[in-house]
């Protein structure tokens, strides 16, 4: 997978003496980092983890991005002259997280405000590694977790940096809620890493999902695990771990803002099953190194990072791209988002784009 696109490392332009620090080692972050070299800039990419790449890297399959590819891009921009600065965790407001899943993996804590001191120009691109939850009781008892959560310590198990007690335990009964990639991901991983039973569930139908009726039943059905229709769970149960889910069927009603037909419960139509573990994959949302107004940074109601139509956020020298500014996408998306944003960069750091006035 390519990060350096519109040049090669022997056709990079001369120094111009700016430095610009990169917030995120994703699809986002590598797309600009690549294309901001291009423009003879140094680059220094932060990152949480302990390699760049991101949910490329830490979050996705190798059967469906292979880390192998996305590790020669990187070597790529190593070779045209940009810094990684792995396990660095980047945050705001004076007060250290205490609560991510970075955190397992972060050796070192950088102040937002730091690199905007140091550099010449800083962008965001921290992606989107928040899970949401359900809201229903019970979701926080042993057994119940979040499958991007339990991909990434899988992952970063498998590939030496975390140990294997730190990887949540799969019994032989799983349930994945959700019809995403997320969701496809989870429920193939806990088969191939021993689960006996593993269904998926879905509040609307497979012609709904979000990640498409062909991928559904060609990485799912085929494979065996069983996809369900029109059920959610309301609570989880148990004493002490989980031990059962309570569903309740659904049937749909009119369209919502997404266009797909609204689910609505079925009074009195609840059932009881027996799971060992759920992980739930239903979206997720933006992680801006920074709580509201932190830095001077506006968010959006949503969650995004609040920047105009040239990627400029409301803090003067600093930029934001990719999911962390529109939203969970697919890697192209993120990765053009970055790139897209490197131009407006390099005409700041040139003197030809004023900042925004709000």
């Amino acid at each position: 997978m390519k990060f350096l696109l519109r040049c090669r490392p022997d056709t990079i332009k001369p120094p111009t003496g700016k430095r610009v620090a990169v917030i995120g080692a994703g699809p986002a972050g590598l797309g600009a980092a690549g294309q901001i070299r291009c423009f003879g800039h140094e680059v220094h990419v932060y990152d949480a983890l302990p390699e760049p790449g991101g949910l490329l890297i830490f979050g996705i399959p190798a059967f469906r991005v292979p880390k192998e590819g996305v590790r020669e891009g990187i070597a790529e921009l190593r070779q045209a002259g940009v810094v990684f600065h792995n396990s660095a965790f980047v945050y705001c407001g004076g007060k250290r997280p205490e609560e991510h899943d970075a955190l397992l993996l972060a050796k070192e804590f950088v102040d937002i405000e730091d690199l905007i001191r140091q550099y010449d120009a800083v962008v965001i691109a921290t992606g989107t590694w928040r899970s949401r939850r359900m809201g229903v009781p019970g979701e926080d008892l042993p057994g119940v977790y979040q499958a991007l959560d339990f991909l990434f310590r899988l992952y970063a198990h498998e590939l030496g940096y975390l140990p294997k007690e730190k990887v949540y335990p799969l019994g032989s009964r799983v349930l994945v809620v959700g019809a995403g990639l997320t969701a496809i991901d989870a429920a193939v991983e806990s088969l191939m890493h021993g689960a006996k039973k593993v269904v998926v569930a879905y509040r609307r139908t497979i012609k709904e999902a979000p990640a498409g009726e062909r991928e559904i039943k060609k990485e799912l059905i085929d494979r065996g695990i069983e996809f369900r229709e029109l059920i959610n769970p309301v609570r989880f149960e148990g004493a002490g771990k989980l031990e059962r889910v309570v569903f309740t069927r659904m049937r749909l009603g009119a369209p919502d803002r997404s266009g797909r037909p609204r689910p609505e419960p079925i009074p009195g139509s609840e059932f009881a099953e027996e799971f060992d573990t759920v992980l739930l994959a239903l979206g997720e949302e933006p992680t801006p190194p920074f709580p509201e107004g932190c830095a001077g940074i506006k968010l959006n109601p949503n969650g995004t990072i609040n920047v105009d139509e040239a990627f400029r956020t409301t803090r003067e020298k600093v930029f934001a791209a990719g999911d962390v500014v529109h939203g969970p996408s697919l890697i192209g998306k993120a990765l053009g988002a970055g790139m897209r944003a490197a131009p407006f960069v390099d005409e700041y750091l040139k003197g030809k784009l004023a900042w925004r006035s709000s």
